[in-house]
């Protein structure tokens, strides 16, 4: 394995694959990297010659100055957990490197874009496209490797690769969680032991909800969730939302479409850190 700081490296290193033939994998992350992030890893090297890991915490898509502070950081784990997982390179740039320049692109896919986090976090999917696209144009991926508990940047970035034209499969990949249900998150890593135990609530809830749906309304499945966990002292929901799975708009019923999801933020401990989750009704 190899790391790489410069884009002129990567991009030189990448250039003697393809004179080979080789297919090339990239698995974007900002590092802090766990489980969740191996099995990308994991995905990545069977399907491809080539596995191209990029850490790089984005500035421009925090709009939180203290949350980007905090975002924990480990370059010399990660670089552990990618060698033991076969990868080929990581790609680990400066901020500098990646942004000599303000990047003023501005990227609007309404209406995936404007709900939920792009509701809550104004400028947040217009970074991810800045960084995700200058990935794609350093590394020419065939494949790109996404975790859905990010379901709704999946959606944004789908519809990016489609109105820029780049030839990439996006491939997604199922949420890894630990043994009692907690999602796999680098932000898991900020939670103190009674915060993590406190966090498994938000997928206990949210898998009682899926039996729940079956005799209850959407209204009434949203209402049970977010009544449950704010019950729970330490844990404040910021939104939970039922969505088409496509076009990740709420839904009224259960008949109205055949891919429905249910995409949750909550806040969790006196901090508090911020956690996502999501699960499949339909």
């Amino acid at each position: 394995m190899e790391l790489l700081t410069t884009v002129s490296q990567l991009e030189a290193s990448l250039a003697r694959a393809r004179q080979e033939g080789l297919s090339v994998g990239l698995v974007p992350t900002m590092g802090a990297l766990h489980k969740g992030h191996a099995s990308l890893v994991e995905r990545c090297v069977r399907e491809n010659d080539v596995t191209v890991v990029s850490v790089f915490v984005n500035p421009t898509q925090f709009n939180d100055k203290k949350d980007l502070q905090s975002y924990p950081r480990d370059l010399d784990a990660d670089c552990r957990l990618l060698q033991s997982h076969g990868a080929t390179y990581v790609f680990a740039p400066s901020v500098e490197e990646m942004y000599p320049e303000p990047d003023t692109r501005q990227f609007s896919y309404p209406p995936v874009d404007t709900v939920m986090e792009g509701a809550f976090r104004p400028g947040h999917f217009n970074g991810v496209c800045q960084i995700v696209s200058k990935l794609f144009y350093a590394v020419k991926p065939d494949r790109a490797y996404f975790g859905e508990k990010d379901f709704q940047q999946i959606a944004v970035i789908r519809q990016m690769v489609q109105a820029l034209g780049i030839p990439v499969r996006l491939c997604p990949c199922p949420i890894v969680r630990e043994s009692d249900g907690l999602a796999l998150s680098s932000r898991n890593a900020l939670l103190s032991e009674s915060e993590r135990k406190l966090a498994v609530n938000i997928s206990r809830i949210l898998f009682f909800s899926q039996a729940y749906s079956a005799n209850h309304t959407v209204r009434q499945t949203l209402a049970f969730v977010e009544d449950s966990l704010n019950a729970l002292e330490g844990l404040e929901v910021q939104y939970f939302q039922i969505v088409d799975g496509r076009s990740l708009q709420p839904v009224a019923d259960w008949q109205q479409t055949d891919d429905i999801v249910g995409c949750i933020t909550v806040f969790c401990g006196s901090r508090p850190v911020r956690l996502i989750d999501n699960i499949r009704y339909r």
